[in-house]
């Protein structure tokens, strides 16, 4: 009985501590993150029940009389045996916890793996959803983002499919979620899709890297996937979640705004407004959509442009009825047309042209913001151009990127670009010898009148009058208009005020719009490019405003480069018809009034000879005298063959000999039958300094093409390759005309000498034919060219040579003793016995010429000796070294003349 007592104790003891151990494990057990702790705390209860039960058993047997103070009534192995039993049932006790505690684990974990992949409930009915795409929306690699929003949207399209077939969608609804459920209207969405549709939202306000691209994109294509996503769920969605509240401050509230914008972005470009309308063409979404986009507008100064592309984009996308009915009618939208135009609203402006475009009707919505009936030549008219222009000022906001308003107005102002046929036509035509310009058509008549109104309204009476900004704005609308520009409208738009303000800008480096200017001058040759055409109206336009200034003030290159880049005849032709033009035509130098300094110049063009005297020239002398150095100059840099070179040398002579030579007697416009021309003068006479440059031009002229002719072109015949010979025709034929005489009176013995010298050249033209090439042909050619050179030299300094012009005749009808070359009556016969050597007197004459006369005619004296060189007596080579020994007792005292010394040697 005893051992039956005891053996109950000991199993009730036993059940206790295992009731008390099995307690205290799931306690422990309870807490996820402390099982190492737990199962410690485990191991030193057992120990200590151990303890405890070895000191009950004892202390029971001793009560009831089982142990005596010889031996123990138990022996060690029995009590061994039952050790070991209690502690089988204590381990079994502690595995079935531990797999309790495992089991739990495991549940929690697919806990957190659901939350973690929103569409797998405890059902496991939807399928996953990533939620790790939303970090991948705000990638700044577009392909990034857009593979983001690819597979965002087909998870999605998974889960909304699998939604909608499930059998019972509150099992679904009741699984594990990631928020609580909203009133959001999203009702008939899987739960997946509506968490997406906020995030997205509350996404699209964020200013990390480039969240509100990426989460709009995804917006927007997942509303425009999803037809169960609701509009105006979405639109109240966006009220709700971005509000800006009385508490938020600067970068909070703009944050806002702009996630607000972003959304109704993704809303619009998802398609679904169209949608709805096409379903629903009562539907009062598109107005209220509108008006939220104004209202929005209506905050911030920077959320007007924006919020206007937004419309704009959902009117692309809108049939025409919908945007009159729907769009136009929106009550704030209407606000907008008819506030103050005084305010300033481009975007207004801008959504008005757009629409008007879109919809190709004359309404009164737009207010005064637009004329009605509208037309280009209505909205470009002075009067409406007055009204709107503080519109058009206040697109500054938005610099240094110019407002989308002027793309707009300039597609309207120059609707179509012009081709390039056209232009060569205009070409063509100009190189037509004194023909009135073609009549323009009507419609490009009508295009003129507004491109001339928008500068003159726009630019110069607004722009350049005002800040730097839209001085700014100035050079950049120009260069909108550039590529589609013609050449033949460069007239009207770089105008006086234009080309006046791109000077006085780059005139200063400090300017703080020198970049802009610069800028503008690189565009400006960018589009000339290698169009003659082109270069040709930017060149006289820069020129003509700026009185042949431009390259000196503003300290650039721009008109000397463009000038050497011309390469072909026609290109050349057109320059210098274009050149005379701008000289004859005094009227056009000056088409705007300038400062006073310059107005007053101007004032001063009575007196020629008051002017040449004090060696000071007005503004048109300075742009005629570029006009007559431009020429020659064409052909320094031209590379043409040789009858395509000789026809524009020609023209260049003739209009230098017209200008320079003679005058006309009776109006300004002579025509010459013979010739089958006419030619024109300016109507204020010429002052003596600009003649005097033609005269030394066309010797420049004649003297380099004698250096670059030479004799091999003679078989041909002279008419066709002597420069020389046809500038001795034209003046012959040019001074037969009545009402045409020299530009100065000329005393007896120049007259006479002037009349002898076109004689003789003459002569030994007719004489030069009967020769082949060879030495004889040679001097006769040389000859001819000091004769003209000399004639040109009596009209540019009278009174000096014709002393000298005399002694030449005589020698050349000695040297060419023709019978022809003789006169009949007489008087001038040589006497070969008394007469001294032609050499000796050749020699004099060249002495006597050489201090006094201008370098093509040392040019020519030089040609001349080299081919008579071989006949020079000894007399005549004491002449020459005795000159040579006085000019180097001349030139000795220079070699140590004090460096202060003014006076110049020849």
């Amino acid at each position: 009985m005893g051992s039956k007592k005891r053996s109950s104790n000991s199993a009730e003891e036993v059940e206790d501590s295992d009731n008390t151990n099995t307690k205290t494990e799931n306690a422990n057990l309870e807490d996820m993150n402390k099982e190492n702790a737990s199962s410690n705390l485990s191991r030193k209860k057992m120990k200590k029940d151990k303890n405890k039960e070895n000191e009950t058993l004892d202390g029971d047997a001793s009560k009831a009389g089982l142990y005596n103070n010889n031996s123990s009534s138990l022996k060690p192995m029995e009590r061994r045996k039952k050790r070991k039993a209690l502690d089988k049932e204590r381990q079994h006790a502690t595995l079935e916890d531990k797999d309790g505690k495992t089991k739990k684990m495991d549940v929690d974990s697919k806990v957190t793996e659901n939350k973690e992949q929103m569409g797998a409930s405890s059902s496991g009915v939807l399928p996953e959803f990533h939620i790790g795409v939303f970090t991948e929306l705000i990638s700044a690699d577009v392909s990034v983002r857009e593979t983001a929003v690819e597979r965002l949207v087909m998870e999605l399209q998974k889960v909304q499919k699998a939604y909608e077939n499930a059998e019972n969608k509150v099992v679904v609804e009741d699984g594990l979620k990631l928020e609580a459920k909203k009133d959001d209207g999203l009702n008939d969405c899987a739960p997946s899709v509506r968490y997406a549709v906020r995030r997205l939202i509350r996404g699209a306000s964020s200013s990390r890297e480039c969240a509100r691209q990426g989460f709009a994109l995804g917006l927007a294509v997942l509303i425009g996937t999803i037809p169960s996503i609701k509009v105006d769920s979405v639109m109240n969605l966006i009220v709700d979640m971005l509000e800006v509240s009385s508490s938020m401050k600067g970068q909070d509230i703009r944050d806002c705004l702009l996630g607000r914008l972003f959304a109704y972005g993704a809303l619009a470009r998802s398609g679904r407004l169209v949608e709805v309308w096409i379903s629903d063409h009562n539907t009062l979404f598109i107005k209220e959509f509108t008006n939220v986009l104004i209202s929005l507008a209506s905050k911030k100064r920077y959320l007007q442009e924006p919020a206007v592309a937004i419309i704009l984009e959902l009117v692309e996308k809108l049939p025409t009825e919908a945007v009159l009915n729907h769009v136009l009618e929106a009550p704030r939208l209407c606000e907008w047309f008819e506030g103050d135009a005084d305010a300033g609203n481009p975007d207004a402006l801008l959504l008005a042209l757009r629409i008007q475009e879109k919809v190709s009707v004359d309404s009164e919505m737009f207010g005064k913001i637009l004329p009605h009936p509208f037309s280009p030549s209505r909205l470009f008219a002075s009067d409406h151009l007055s009204s709107i222009i503080n519109c058009l000022k206040e697109s500054t906001f938005c610099q240094p990127r110019i407002h989308g308003v002027w793309p707009v107005l300039v597609n309207i102002l120059l609707p179509d670009v012009v081709m390039q046929a056209e232009d060569v036509v205009s070409a063509s035509n100009s190189l037509k010898k004194h023909k009135k310009s073609r009549k323009s058509s009507s419609s490009e008549e009508e295009v003129v009148k507004i491109v001339q109104c928008f500068r003159e309204v726009v630019i110069e009476g607004s722009l350049l009058l005002s800040s730097h900004d839209r001085k700014h704005l100035a050079f950049h609308i120009l260069l909108l208009l550039l590529p589609r520009l013609p050449a033949s409208f460069i007239p009207y738009v770089l105008s006086h005020k234009i080309v006046q303000c791109l000077m006085d800008i780059l005139s200063t480096k400090d300017s703080w719009l020198y970049k802009v200017a610069q800028h503008f001058l690189k565009e400006l040759s960018d589009w000339v490019g290698n169009d003659d055409v082109r270069r040709v109206a930017v060149i006289v336009a820069l020129q003509r405003h700026s009185n042949a200034r431009f390259d000196g003030i503003t300290r650039t290159k721009t008109v000397r480069a463009l000038v050497t880049e011309f390469k072909t005849e026609s290109g050349c032709m057109l320059f210098i018809q274009n050149l005379m033009n701008m000289f004859v035509d005094e009227g056009c130098s000056s088409e705007e009034p300038s400062d006073q300094s310059q107005t007053d110049d101007n004032s001063e063009m009575g007196s020629v000879e008051d002017k040449d005297s004090n060696g000071a020239m007005a503004n048109s002398d300075f742009l005629k005298s570029w006009v007559v150095e431009s020429l020659p100059s064409i052909l320094k840099h031209l590379k043409l063959e040789p009858e395509a070179k000789f026809r524009v040398q020609r023209e260049i002579l003739k209009f230098l000999a017209v200008q320079g030579l003679f005058s006309a007697s009776l109006g300004s416009e002579v025509t010459s039958f013979e010739l089958k021309e006419k030619f024109k003068w300016p109507k204020a006479a010429t002052s003596s300094a600009i003649c005097r440059m033609c005269i030394e031009q066309i010797q420049s002229l004649l003297a380099n093409a004698q250096k670059i002719e030479g004799l091999h072109s003679l078989a041909s015949g002279l008419e066709h390759s002597d420069l020389g010979s046809y500038f001795m025709r034209f003046l012959s034929t040019l001074g037969n005309i009545p009402s045409v005489s020299l530009f100065r009176s000329l005393s007896d013995e120049d007259e006479k000498a002037f009349e002898k010298l076109q004689e003789m050249e003459t002569r030994l033209s007719r004489e030069e034919k009967n020769f082949v090439i060879g030495a004889e042909a040679n001097k006769l050619h040389a000859m001819r060219y000091l004769l003209i050179q000399l004639l040109l030299q009596v009209l540019l300094r009278p009174g000096e040579f014709s002393e000298a012009a005399s002694e030449l005749i005589i020698c050349c009808k000695k040297a060419f003793a023709a019978s022809d070359l003789l006169d009949s009556s007489g008087e001038e016969e040589l006497d070969n016995d008394a007469d001294p050597k032609l050499m000796d007197v050749l020699v004099d004459t060249f002495l006597s010429l050489l201090p006094q006369s201008s370098a093509p005619m040392r040019s020519a004296i030089e040609q001349v000796f080299k081919h008579f060189c071989n006949d020079v007596t000894n007399d005549g080579l004491l002449r020459m070294l005795r000159v040579l020994r006085v000019i180097k007792k001349d030139l000795k005292p220079a070699r140590h003349r004090e460096e202060g010394s003014e006076d110049d040697e020849d």
